[in-house]
């Protein structure tokens, strides 16, 4: 058992990132959270794609006027491909003659890498800054390339069309669902089941990939509520969240967009939001994730038993009977964050014996006496005075263990 002075120390974080998850796994756990690694997608290099060929050819086709370029690794994997097929140096030169529009510092520093400048960079990194910018001008007859980052940009492209431009569309790379999605269905199943506290996405195709895989387990709008209420959703930036935006899920995001700064972003946003402060039995009580910090030291905790401390915490003071205990206890499968198909309500109840199981592993996992009451033929309690407006008490108190 740790101090618990960690900031993340008794909080699980998913991480879904198909590229550098391991920087951001080791940040997040350098700061105490356990981390699920679950990658949604994978890349998948075009460099013998006949279509990206087709458009760096294009490119090369006099004027280009402008150029979008809007991932770092895109554009470098760009210039690489180019060179495989000996059109690296015109294509530098092109695109050198050309207006280069930068989204963000990483491509800004790919492109200054190459030898060449942009002429512009949108302070937000967004796409809808880069068209905001580009419809300023008179577009008839432009011919622009807009180097794309995984999925198609209908948004951007067809309104530069409708401009009044001619668009070519570079095709560098492309996001696919991984082959292997059996760690991110368990990701959904804890975040519905309340095992997990936060998710980190890096990319927008990694948010359809999550909410893809939640929808064929039926389980979409139950992880949209988990997202909205329990669980953190923290996203590199605005084009990453926007899917959850738009669907009235509230984001987690750093100034900048950056792995180093998500993860500062859930070191600071984190805790504030999922841990909880009480005085109980004369001790400084901290619930946490998966763990509460009791005398100074963190003390992880079970589901189950996790699950009813949470129950008698909504209540300080106040006695919660079996009955009601019974129905907030996870069966094995949902702790696992498995088989979560079924509602709650088509799911067998917990019987009193297993709340009674459950209280005495809360107890044995506080490791300290006198925490958890037990009010004779009523339920259970946290020792401490209830808040104003509870109903009485009643029935003899017995301290717990």
């Amino acid at each position: 058992m740790g101090t618990g002075s960690e900031p993340l120390a008794g909080f699980a974080v998913g991480v879904t990132a198909a590229r550098r998850h391991e920087e951001l796994a080791a940040l997040l756990e350098r700061r105490g959270a356990r981390v699920v690694l679950a990658p949604a997608i994978r890349l998948i290099p075009l460099s013998d794609d006949a279509e990206l060929l087709a458009a760096t050819r294009a490119c090369l086709e006099p004027p280009l006027d402008h150029v979008v370029v809007t991932t770092g690794i895109g554009f470098r994997a760009w210039l690489e491909t180019a060179d495989g097929w000996g059109l690296r140096d015109a294509l530098v030169a092109r695109l050198g003659a050309s207006d280069i529009v930068a989204r963000g510092p990483k491509a800004r520093g790919a492109v200054r890498s190459a030898g060449l400048q942009e002429r512009w960079s949108p302070e937000s990194e967004s796409c809808d800054e880069v068209l905001r910018h580009l419809l300023e001008k008179d577009l008839a007859g432009a011919r622009i390339a807009v180097q794309l980052y995984g999925e198609r940009l209908p948004e951007l492209t067809g309104a530069l069309r409708d401009a009044g431009a001619t668009v070519i569309e570079i095709p560098v790379y492309r996001w696919t669902r991984t082959d292997d999605t059996t760690p991110l269905r368990r990701l959904v199943g804890q975040a519905v089941a309340g095992t997990v506290d936060a998710i980190a996405f890096t990319s927008a195709p990694a948010v359809a990939a999550t909410l893809a895989v939640a929808a064929e387990d039926d389980l979409e709008e139950r992880l949209l509520e988990a997202l909205r209420t329990h669980v953190v959703a923290a996203c590199v930036g605005p084009v990453t969240a926007r899917a959850l935006t738009d669907r009235d899920v509230p984001t987690v995001q750093p100034e900048r967009a950056r792995i180093g700064a998500l993860a500062r972003a859930v070191v600071a946003d984190l805790p504030r939001r999922r841990a909880r402060r009480l005085e109980v039995g004369g001790a400084a009580l901290e619930l946490r994730g998966h763990a509460v910090v009791l005398d100074g030291r963190l003390r992880p905790i079970a589901p189950a038993p996790m699950a009813i401390l949470r129950a008698l915490a909504r209540r300080p003071g106040h006695v919660v009977s079996r009955a009601e205990l019974c129905g907030v206890l996870p069966s094995r499968l949902q702790e696992a964050g498995d088989a979560w198909a079924r509602p709650r309500e088509a799911r067998p109840q917990a019987d009193e014996h297993a709340v009674e199981m459950a209280v005495a592993r809360l107890r044995r996992g506080l490791g300290r006496a006198g925490i958890v009451e037990t009010v004779v033929k009523r339920g259970y309690r946290l020792a401490c005075d209830p808040r104003p407006g509870d109903v009485g008490l009643g029935g003899r108190v017995v301290p717990g263990a």
